[in-house]
């Protein structure tokens, strides 16, 4: 993706002066910003210019943000959602992680926080994509770096970006004991500030992609009163 792409935020707010508050202050930090006041402007954006991150509102008056995520991730699965979430709505939180969401703020927020998180996601994807060149496998499951794909026997499996860099951590760490917080380290990155159960929302969805049984987990184990490991005989 080049510059410019990168540089573009669909912004989705349904409130004009929040929308215009958001835009502006992007705008001084050098991104170029589309607006859109209801889900399917959004989306009629979205496929207009596509940009690389959305910042999208939960509460829309013709559907709600959660919709949106999903549809769009089933055309980019590799798009940067933020949600915006009122004060105090956890399971908002929550259930905006487990459709793809990779990071949400809250509302009221500092306009500079919301930036630098931006910012922080782009960086992290910018590391990723300069340091995968490789083949990752353990068991019936295979990593390819330079297409940024997971197979299990063979067949493609359909992560989210969280979900495949939590696969890849669990990958390039086999038999280890991870906690949580080193998992939202090395995932999400040490600037990232967020609730641990963001890690158990990602934990779960990923066992329903690579685990033949959920309730008896093969490959991702739980460690208890600590976080996670991946098994590598399974």
């Amino acid at each position: 993706m080049d510059t410019i792409a990168r540089n573009q935020v669909l912004v989705c707010e349904d409130d004009d002066h929040i929308r215009r508050f958001i835009s502006i202050n992007l705008s001084h930090n050098g991104f170029t910003v589309y607006e859109a006041a209801d889900g399917e402007s959004a989306i009629e954006c979205y496929s207009s210019h596509q940009p690389n991150v959305i910042i999208l509102d939960i509460m829309l008056p013709d559907t709600d943000g959660f919709e949106i995520c999903r549809r769009i991730r089933e055309k980019d699965p590799s798009v940067i959602i933020v949600f915006l979430t009122a004060r105090g709505q956890d399971l908002d939180k929550i259930k905006g992680l487990e459709i793809g969401a990779d990071d949400y703020i809250v509302k009221p927020f500092n306009p500079l926080e919301l930036v630098a998180r931006i910012h922080a996601i782009l960086r992290r994807t910018d590391n990723r994509q300069t340091s995968l060149r490789h083949i990752l496998e353990s068991g019936p499951i295979r990593i390819d770096m330079n297409s940024n794909k997971a197979f299990k026997n063979d067949q493609v499996i359909e992560l989210t970006p969280k979900e495949f860099q939590m696969l890849r951590t669990f990958l390039d760490h086999p038999d280890t004991a991870l906690s949580r917080n080193e998992l939202l380290n090395l995932v999400w990155g040490e600037d990232f500030v967020g609730d641990p159960k963001t890690v158990d929302v990602h934990v779960r969805k990923l066992r329903e992609k690579v685990e033949d049984d959920c309730s008896n987990p093969q490959w991702i184990e739980t460690v208890w009163g600590l976080g996670y490991r991946w098994r590598k005989d399974g």
